[in-house]
């Protein structure tokens, strides 16, 4: 595909209401909107270990017609560990400028104002299978880790969803920043909303055992 080919696809494409709420959860999560452009348009980036390679496939699924290139393998070495990653990355395109423009301030991941107005139950579930996991095999309590952003954006996530979907939490200082905690009593009314959405490889995220 050249040059002009490309450009006239960007121009085209724009997001349904599902490629809206997964595209949401994903930046919340660890999903990147990138820019080359200072803001004019973005791409999407996907990016998790080779052991998430269904749950990849199946973001792949949901923004194929964006993707010029399907997921791939690449090597990534860490502290000396060779690990392998499995990623795509969506052609460049001004349908994802008003999401890029509100959730990034100077290159860093913001949670904006109109954070409640943005989330709906599939985007909870994208959100989660991101960044979720168990507190323990043997707690009920789930944790969502959210580090990267500072103590005033988990309060906005924490309030979004507390008046929207009726979910208490806390906040879980960690060395590297703080997590939201779902606490036991808020999990099953939790996992009933995300349940749905979530694929069969991340399924054990959601075990009520």
């Amino acid at each position: 595909m050249n040059s002009n080919e490309i450009k006239s696809l960007a121009e085209s494409l724009k997001l349904n209401n599902n490629q809206r709420q997964i595209l949401v959860g994903l930046i919340l999560g660890d999903g990147h909107l990138e820019t080359q452009n200072k803001g004019k348009t973005f791409r999407l980036k996907v990016e998790h270990a080779l052991n998430q390679k269904e749950y990849v496939d199946w973001l792949y699924s949901q923004f194929k017609e964006w993707v010029l290139t399907p997921p791939q393998i690449k090597l990534q070495t860490v502290g000396g560990i060779v690990r392998q990653k499995y990623w795509f990355s969506t052609i460049s395109t001004g349908s994802f400028r008003f999401y890029g423009q509100l959730f990034y301030v100077d290159h860093k991941k913001v949670v904006p104002k109109m954070i409640v107005k943005l989330v709906e139950t599939l985007t909870l579930a994208v959100w989660f299978m991101d960044d979720g996991s168990l507190k323990s095999q043997f707690h009920k309590a789930r944790i969502i880790n959210t580090q990267c952003f500072k103590i005033s954006d988990l309060q906005r996530l924490q309030g979004m969803l507390l008046k929207k979907f009726n979910i208490p939490t806390t906040l879980r200082r960690q060395k590297e920043g703080s997590q939201i905690y779902i606490p036991s009593q808020s999990v099953e009314r939790f996992v009933s909303l995300v349940k749905p959405y979530i694929i069969p490889s991340m399924e054990y995220k959601i075990k009520l055992t």
